[in-house]
């Protein structure tokens, strides 16, 4: 479950930030994440809530968004969203298989937090 590593990532960095900003507690993070991600919401969830019970950041909400995977296809520059959480799929412009470029569908940041 690499999704505990990346809540401690997450903390470590929400806590640099807290503490740039001379704020105490956190209401709110909200986390992107491509489809691409491999990150499982609910084991993110589990692992935050886990790792924050008993701190300062403990009941803190933290909402999550999936970016969706758009493609772009390297014979005809076409952007598109393939079904599915693949990256291989054929342009729906000219049919080519192979070889897109990923535009979006890997990242995974912080967007916001919201503190006191």
């Amino acid at each position: 479950m690499h999704e505990l590593s990346i809540a401690q990532s997450l903390i470590a960095l929400i806590e640099d930030e807290m503490a740039k900003h001379g704020k105490k507690t956190l209401l709110t993070v909200k986390i992107k994440h491509g489809r691409l991600s491999a990150v499982v919401p609910e084991a993110l969830e589990m692992g935050f809530t886990a790792l924050t019970m008993d701190t300062r950041l403990a009941g803190a909400r933290l909402e999550l968004e999936e970016i969706p995977v758009v493609l772009r296809c390297r014979a005809c520059s076409r952007e598109f969203t393939p079904e599915g959480s693949s990256a291989f799929a054929p342009c729906p412009g000219c049919g080519e298989e192979l070889g897109h470029a990923v535009v979006s569908g890997r990242e995974l940041y912080i967007e916001y937090l919201e503190l006191e």
